[in-house]
């Protein structure tokens, strides 16, 4: 969750994404055995995720030159930069407004009315509060209760036929 960033690596990161032109979605930095890995999630400011590869490229060679001269991260490390993809992370306020009617998984920090886990339609998203409908029935999951987010991009028959805009595995639109 963006939120849940360190705050020294928002500081060293966010200024590198705003001058390239996007929004600093998530990162996610995995300790453990060597090389750690930092993913760093970014978007457009419309949130539509058309973030083109060579840009992700041109972002990540400038935050691993800033990450390596401050001394940021102390291992070995392999950084990842993307845009958030079909899936898409959930992980600012703006990202829920987004994704209204669309299908989302959430999970919470801790346990609400006994699960962790929650995947429905996300019908509303006011005060804060995420409201889904799951099997019929209106579930309010708590932004600040949110740990992880990510909208469910539903794959139909329509997203390969090329007469509607589509394109087929494998082939370029032009």
């Amino acid at each position: 969750m963006y939120r849940d960033i360190p705050p020294e690596l928002r500081a060293l990161i966010e200024p590198v994404v705003e001058a390239n032109g996007f929004e600093l979605v998530d990162v996610m930095l995995r300790r453990g055995r060597p090389p750690w890995l930092l993913r760093i999630t970014l978007d457009t400011p419309a949130g539509d995720g058309r973030v083109p590869v060579e840009h992700c490229v041109r972002v990540s060679r400038e935050v691993e030159s800033h990450l390596d001269a401050s001394n940021a991260i102390e291992r070995a490390y392999n950084l990842e930069v993307s845009s958030p993809g079909l899936d898409r992370v959930l992980a600012r306020e703006k990202d829920f407004r987004a994704c209204l009617g669309s299908e989302v998984s959430l999970e919470t920090r801790r346990p609400l009315n006994g699960r962790r886990r929650f995947r429905g339609r996300l019908e509303r998203f006011e005060d804060d509060i995420a409201l889904l409908r799951i099997d019929g029935e209106e579930v309010a999951v708590p932004f600040g209760e949110v740990s992880k987010g990510k909208r469910i991009y539903d794959v139909t028959s329509a997203d390969f036929d090329e007469t509607r805009g589509g394109s087929k595995p494998g082939r370029r639109s032009r």
